[in-house]
C-alpha cells in the first residue's frame, strides 16, 4: 500500500507530560525546528489520569513564570496525614515525623493532570509544534541499518474482519531523524523497541502497579482544601501490598484512590472490588458519604525506577517518561520526573543535531548529573524492601533508609521476579467474596467505565490481542480461573459458559487503556496495541 510520507525535524509520539516538555524545551532551543506530536486520545489530556499532588519543580525550569501564565496549578498543599488501617474499621495516624520524608508535601500542588497536560498542549502549539490528536502509532519504522526513522500511524475505517470499509484511511508514515516515545505506561512500541535494542539488559525486571482513582463532589462543610491523605493496610491482605490517597482538591472535590503492586500472588483478588471495599472504611467514608462520584478512571503504573530503568537512548530515537519507567515510586509521583526526562532528551536530541549524529549519546551524562538522577537512586530500595520484606518490616526499613540515611546506605536490594510469574494457582489460594456495591460510596464496574467517558469503533479490529487463542481455555481457565475478569478494572474480560464449556469474551469497547492485562496475565499471551485513533477514555479533569 502506498502512503503519504510526512517529514520532521523531530518526532514525539504521546501528547503527555514527558512528550510536551520535550516538544516545549526543542522549541525554547531552536525555534525553527519542525516537530510532531501524535496522541492517540481524542484530544490532549484525554487519556491522562493521575491522583494528583504535582511536584512543580520541572514545571519552574520550563516555564520559570508557569503562574503568570496560568498553569491550573493554584491549590498548594496545607496538611499531609499517613495512615495505617488496621482493619475494617479502625485506623492509626503515623506521626509526622515518623513517616518517611519522600512522603511529605510541602510545596506541591494538588491538581488535575489532564488539565495540566491540556496546558501544556497549548504552550507547545504556541510554540510552534504541531500536535496531532487521534492518531495512534502502530508500528515502528526503521531504515537498512535497523536504525529508527519514524513511525506509521494506525488505519482508520478498518473492520472488525480487517477489511477496509467505506470510510477507510489509510495510516501516515511519520519520518524524522529522532522519534521521541512518550507512550506512558507499558507503551507498546516502548516495549518492542526495548527488545529491539536490548535497552534493559544487566536491569531489574520492571514492576507496576495498578492505580484506581474517583473524583466526588462532597459536602463543603466536609471538604478541606490542601489535605493530602496517603495510607496502606485493609482492605489488601496477605502478599498483596499498595495504598490509598485521598487529595481534597478545588471545588468541594475530593480524588480519591487505591494503588495496588501488580505483583499480588491471590487470583481471585480484584482490584475493582479492594478499592470499592476501601471506600467504606470510616476514614474515607466520612468525606464521601452525601457525595456524589463524578469521574472514575484506571491507569497501570511503571513503578521498578532506577533498578529497572532501561538505557533510554539507542539509533534515531528515545524512551522517555513512563515508557522508560521515571516514576519516583517512594514519592508517588510521576509528573516531574516525566517532564525532567523529557527536557534532558530534548537537550540531547538538539545536540545530536546540531553535530548530524544519530544517536542522542549525551543523554546519559545529562541524566546522571540532574536531580532525575538523584532522586531515582535515592528511591532505589523503595519497592524492593516492600516487595520482600513485607508491608511492616519494608515500611520501617524505608522510613530508615529515607529518613536517616536519605537513600545512601550503601547496599542496593533486588526485586527480580517479573510480576505476572507471582500468581497462584487458584485451588493454592484463598477465594475472596467482596460485597456488593450498595450505589452510594461502592459501585459495579460498568457504570464506573460509564462515568470514564469511554468509547471506541465498535466495528474495528479486536485491540486486545491473544497471541495463542487456546491459552484461556488450556491453562488461565483451569489453573487460575481465568485472573483476566477480575484484575481487569472495566469488566473487559469474561468467562461465557454455554453448550460448549467455558470460554473467554474480550469486550474490548469497555477498554480503559490501562494495560493490566498485557502486564500480569501469566503466560503473558495478551497483547495490547492501539485500538483506532479517538478510541478509549476521554478524562474530563483527572
Amino acid at each position: 500500500m502506498e502512503r503519504e510520507v510526512m517529514t520532521f525535524d523531530v518526532l514525539i509520539v504521546g501528547a503527555g507530560p514527558a512528550g510536551l516538555a520535550s516538544a516545549c524545551r526543542l522549541k525554547q532551543l531552536d525555534p525553527e525546528l519542525n516537530i510532531c506530536v501524535v496522541e492517540k486520545g481524542s484530544e490532549v489530556g484525554a487519556h491522562i489520569l493521575s491522583g494528583a499532588v504535582i511536584d512543580p519543580k520541572a514545571l519552574t525550569e520550563l516555564f520559570p513564570d508557569w503562574k503568570e501564565r496560568g498553569a491550573p496549578l493554584t491549590l498548594a498543599t496545607e496538611r499531609d496525614e499517613v495512615v495505617l488501617l488496621k482493619d475494617s474499621q479502625s485506623s492509626i495516624k503515623i506521626p509526622h515525623w515518623m513517616a518517611p520524608k519522600s512522603m511529605h508535601n510541602q510545596g506541591n500542588y494538588i491538581a488535575s493532570l489532564a488539565n495540566l497536560t491540556r496546558w501544556l498542549g497549548e504552550q507547545a502549539e504556541a510554540l510552534g509544534v504541531e500536535i496531532f490528536p487521534s492518531f495512534s502509532a502502530a508500528d515502528v519504522l526503521y531504515d537498512e541499518n535497523m536504525q529508527v526513522k519514524g513511525i506509521l500511524t494506525g488505519d482508520m475505517g478498518v473492520g472488525r474482519d480487517n477489511m477496509p470499509k467505506d470510510n477507510f484511511m489509510p495510516g501516515m508514515e511519520l519520518h524524522a531523524p529522532f522519534t521521541l516515545f512518550a507512550e506512558g505506561c507499558r507503551g507498546h512500541l516502548g516495549k518492542e523497541l526495548i527488545r529491539q535494542f536490548k535497552l534493559d539488559q544487566g536491569k531489574d525486571p520492571q514492576h507496576y502497579g495498578i492505580g484506581l482513582k474517583e473524583l466526588w463532589d462532597i459536602d463543603p462543610a466536609k471538604h478541606q482544601p490542601g489535605l493530602v491523605i496517603h495510607g496502606s493496610g485493609w482492605p489488601l491482605q496477605g502478599d498483596t501490598s499498595g495504598g490509598f490517597f485521598l487529595y481534597h482538591a478545588e471545588n468541594n472535590q475530593v480524588a480519591v484512590g487505591l494503588i495496588i503492586d501488580l505483583n499480588y500472588s491471590n487470583p481471585w483478588l480484584s482490584p475493582f472490588d479492594e478499592f470499592q471495599q476501601l471506600k467504606h472504611h470510616p476514614l474515607i467514608a466520612q468525606y464521601l458519604e452525601g457525595g456524589n462520584r463524578v469521574s472514575y478512571g484506571a491507569r497501570a503504573i511503571t513503578k521498578g525506577g532506577y533498578n529497572s530503568l532501561p538505557k533510554m537512548n539507542f539509533p534515531g530515537g528515545m524512551l522517555i517518561g513512563c515508557d522508560a519507567g521515571t516514576l519516583d515510586f517512594s514519592r508517588i509521583k510521576g509528573a516531574h520526573t516525566a517532564m525532567k526526562s523529557g527536557m534532558i532528551a530534548a537537550e540531547a536530541v538538539h545536540h545530536a543535531l546540531k553535530n548530524n549524529e544519530t544517536d542522542a549519546s549525551t543523554f546519559e551524562a545529562r541524566y546522571t548529573q540532574s536531580w532525575l538522577y538523584s532522586e531515582l537512586y535515592k528511591a532505589r530500595n523503595f519497592g524492593p524492601a516492600l516487595h520482600k520484606l513485607g508491608r511492616w518490616l519494608g515500611g520501617a526499613f524505608n522510613t530508615l533508609d529515607q529518613g536517616l540515611f536519605n537513600g545512601k546506605l550503601p547496599f542496593t536490594l533486588h526485586d527480580l521476579q517479573e510480576d505476572h510469574a507471582s500468581l497462584h494457582r487458584s485451588s493454592e489460594s484463598k477465594p475472596i467474596t467482596y460485597p456488593k456495591p450498595d450505589g452510594k460510596l461502592s459501585f459495579d464496574k460498568l457504570s464506573s467505565v460509564f462515568l470514564s467517558n469511554t468509547n471506541h469503533e465498535e466495528d474495528q479490529p479486536c485491540h486486545l490481542q491473544l497471541s495463542k487463542e487456546e491459552i484461556p481455555l488450556t491453562v488461565n481457565i483451569p489453573l487460575y480461573d481465568e485472573p483476566a475478569q477480575r484484575y481487569c478494572p472495566a469488566g473487559v474480560y469474561e468467562v461465557i459458559d454455554d453448550d460448549a464449556g467455558k470460554k473467554l469474551q474480550i469486550n474490548a469497547q469497555n477498554c480503559l487503556h490501562c494495560k493490566t492485562c498485557d502486564i500480569k496475565d501469566p503466560c503473558q499471551n495478551i497483547q495490547w496495541v492501539p485500538p483506532e485513533g479517538g478510541g478509549g477514555p476521554n478524562y474530563p479533569n483527572m
